[in-house]
């Protein structure tokens, strides 16, 4: 995975998968596969609640390592099934420093049965950005890719059918 900071007010996440985008798209956007990949690998997506639709919102609840858990909830604005999501997004367990709602774009580029997906997160300040690349975020969000990739690389088919 690519981390990169295109403004001072956004991340960039860039990760190619070896699965045609349609597979990617539904692994963001099913709740049965999202709770298979979504974030570090001693944390596990326990409530996933997806109305996918602009307007629709979203609710995750991940629970870690000692019983930890981390709330994340959002709204979204724009769904071009299999290409781009759109969403608001925030962290609602963070500490006040971080505490926040940002936007995030999800843009998938398939070429010759691969998938480049690129996550752009703009928040409202560089202070936040800053502190949020400081949390971990990037670490979380590798091990969650990663995992994605080992269920795509499972099957040619859509997760969801196995």
């Amino acid at each position: 995975m690519i981390v990169s900071t295109p403004s001072d007010r956004e991340i960039a996440l860039t990760k190619e998968f070896a699965a045609p985008r349609r597979l990617v798209f539904d692994a963001h956007t099913r709740p049965e596969l999202l709770k298979r990949w979504f974030g570090p690998h001693d944390w596990r997506l326990v409530v996933c609640e997806i109305d996918l639709r602009p307007g629709g919102t979203w609710y995750y609840l991940m629970r870690g390592p000692g019983g930890a858990e981390m709330t994340l909830r959002g709204t979204y604005l724009e769904i071009v099934h299999p290409e781009r999501i759109v969403t608001t997004e925030s962290n609602v367990d963070c500490d006040a420093r971080a505490e926040h709602e940002s936007l995030a774009t999800v843009v998938l580029v398939e070429h010759g049965g691969r998938t480049t997906l690129t996550n752009t997160v703009r928040f409202p300040s560089k202070e936040i950005r800053d502190a949020v690349l400081e949390s971990g975020m990037a670490r979380g969000v590798g091990e969650g890719f990663d995992r994605l990739a080992d269920l795509l690389a499972t099957s040619r088919e859509s997760p969801a059918d196995r």
